[in-house]
């Protein structure tokens, strides 16, 4: 059975987010090559869904999270059946409390 990758509303906010971000500080193409490259690295979880690690923050949660990491970015994800959901990208630069309070 193939997986499929599906993201949420929060992820693809976190997305533009980053976006305009480097948009702003940086360019609208160097923006894109990264936004791009996040969206490109999560399929790895289409051949091997088990990759990531537990998310230790998450835990106890409805969802079982797991996460990538892509550079300075956790890519925070849960699987049902033969779908992963992409649940946020989180900027590791961030305060992790952040993170706790915005996945339920």
């Amino acid at each position: 059975m193939e997986m499929k990758i599906l993201w949420t509303d929060e992820a693809i906010e976190r997305l533009k987010d980053i976006f305009d971000y480097y948009s702003e500080k940086a360019t609208v193409k160097v923006a894109q090559k990264l936004v791009n490259k996040i969206v490109d690295y999560s399929d790895i979880l289409i051949t091997h869904p088990e990759i990531g690690l537990v998310e230790e923050l998450l835990k106890g949660r409805r969802n079982n999270y797991h996460y990538l990491i892509f550079k300075n970015y956790k890519i925070i994800y849960w699987r049902k059946e033969s779908v992963i959901f992409i649940a946020t990208v989180f900027d590791m630069r961030r305060n992790p409390k952040k993170l706790k309070k915005g996945l339920k």
